[in-house]
């Protein structure tokens, strides 16, 4: 009768429909040692749960509050913003700079044509006056 009673009572307990007293009476009997052979592994079952029992966790636990975890996400928004309105400043100090260097590049190259076309100028004025020379020295020879 007690085995039927018991195999009951395991039935139940797989169906998590057992109450405190008749799990107590499903260890006592699965301690004991002539536990009947189909039901030899609830007896492994029942004896880890009384080894687990005794174990505790000795390390603390700590927990952070939700609040803050707010304060933090405030202050990333604030962080974010700043960084936003660096960047926009140092490019816009970049951009400037790139535009003035953009600005003296093309002085420099009109500067550079105006210079090469004085200077083609003056070679010719010299060419024309160096055949003055030449013509003036060959009129004074020829007046000798």
């Amino acid at each position: 009768m007690e085995l039927a009673n018991i195999e009951k009572l395991v039935e139940k307990y797989e169906n998590a429909e057992t109450s405190l007293q008749e799990e107590a009476i499903l260890k006592n009997y699965f301690t004991k040692e002539d536990v009947a052979p189909h039901l030899q592994e609830y007896k492994f079952m029942f004896a880890y749960f009384d080894i687990a029992k005794e174990d505790t966790y000795t390390k603390p636990i700590k927990l952070e509050t939700i609040k803050s975890k707010k304060r933090n996400l405030k202050w990333l928004s604030v962080a974010a913003s700043v960084a936003l309105l660096f960047s926009v400043f140092v490019g816009k100090q970049q951009f400037d700079e790139y535009q003035q260097r953009k600005k003296a590049e093309k002085i420099y190259a009109d500067l550079t044509n105006g210079l090469k076309l004085l200077s083609t100028n003056l070679k010719k004025g010299e060419q024309a006056v160096a055949t003055l020379y030449t013509v003036e020295d060959k009129v004074n020879e020829a007046l000798k």
